[in-house]
């Protein structure tokens, strides 16, 4: 039978909701295990009970951490020597819910109440499942796949400037960042010790992150529908049924979900870890709290890359600006015409003509 270990080695002595959310009682007294792990677990890597052990007395945050540091060197070998940037976009989907699922599984060994964490892996599983689904249909999976942004800036920065971006991000921060935005899910099993059973609050943020992952799930679907449609008219000439010839020849998704959002799965996405973190806040009593990093860091993820999506998506569809101007990047504009297919059939001609006679006088 397995034993816990001490209040203290593994958690802290939490007396309060509050005390949960606290940097200096939940995270630093334990960073020194982080120091130590690496010895500890080369001295127990031939003991399955020893492991068993460390891995019980370990705080599982520190335990998270230690993982998406030994990560790194796997990832920048990997992409250096296949020069191929995409390593950690494999396993976006997947290693969120494997640090859930850690929290879960280390919860439960320990004896300790996981109806929050339970609640937390389900959705994350559900997530993890319609991300990893949708960038296999889209061949991410495929032998020698690659984010074409990757290219984009390579050609920008040189394959020099694109191994340094390697070493202080795309390898480094990124792995780390997919550790941190689980960090609410630590501070949800500190506070089932004091409030073991999920409250309606609880219940409704849980239910708030399903709904957000099938909304993505529907954004995605009608993305992948648009464009194997598009794929098809190009083949045949014959516009699909459920489209317009303008829509086909415009070349990009205007309708449905994308009527409204320019990137309605990004939103999506960006807002279910921000619910996660706001339960966090939520379960503690506090506005805030130290795991904000995850989900800040994230969102600048988003805030960094959309801009790039959107060049590309510019400098090949005429009409793109158009609907930069009347659709919001994230959410809906609360003023302004918003898109209108009429207006876009009268004035994307023009647009289309001029794009063409720009092209013709860069030729000359």
């Amino acid at each position: 039978m397995l034993t816990p270990p001490p209040s203290g080695v593994a958690l802290p002595i939490v007396k309060t909701l509050q005390d949960c959310a606290l940097y200096s009682k939940a995270v630093e007294p334990y960073l020194p295990q982080l120091y130590a792990l690496p010895t500890q677990l080369a001295a127990s890597i031939t003991d399955p009970s020893a492991l068993t052990h460390l891995y019980l007395s370990t705080n599982p945050l520190i335990t998270g951490l230690a993982f998406s540091l030994a990560l790194i060197p796997i990832f920048l070998v990997v992409s250096e020597i296949n020069r191929n940037y995409s390593q950690v976009d494999r396993v976006w989907s997947i290693l969120p819910t494997l640090y859930n699922a850690h929290y879960a599984l280390w919860a439960r060994l320990n004896g300790l109440p996981t109806q929050k964490v339970d609640n937390v892996l389900a959705f994350s599983a559900l997530w993890t499942a319609r991300l990893t689904y949708n960038y296999w249909r889209k061949g991410g999976y495929q032998v020698g796949s690659e984010d074409y942004r990757w290219q984009i800036i390579k050609k920008c920065i040189g394959q020099v400037g694109l191994s340094v971006l390697n070493v202080v991000f795309i390898a480094s921060v990124q792995s780390i960042l997919l550790f941190a935005v689980t960090s609410p899910t630590y501070i949800l099993l500190l506070t089932s010790r004091l409030a073991p059973t999920m409250s309606i609050l609880d219940t409704l943020f849980a239910r708030a992150l399903m709904a957000l992952v099938i909304f993505e799930w529907f954004a995605d679907g009608q993305q992948w529908t648009f464009h194997q449609a598009k794929a098809q008219y190009q083949r045949t000439a014959k516009v699909p049924p459920g489209y317009t010839r303008a829509q086909m020849d415009r070349g990009f998704l205007t309708s449905g979900l994308w009527k409204y959002s320019r990137h309605p799965n990004f939103a999506a996405e960006q807002a279910i870890w921000l619910v996660l973190y706001q339960w966090s806040c939520a379960a503690t009593g506090e506005l805030w709290n130290w795991s904000v990093g995850g989900v800040i860091s994230y969102l600048l993820i988003f805030a960094g890359s959309t801009p790039i999506t959107e060049w590309i998506s510019g400098g090949k569809y005429p009409e793109y600006k158009l609907y930069q101007e009347r659709v919001g990047r994230f959410v809906p504009k609360l003023f302004g015409k918003g898109w209108d297919e009429a207006e876009a059939e009268r004035v994307g001609p023009g647009m289309v003509e001029e794009k063409k006679r720009k092209e013709e006088g860069k030729g000359k």
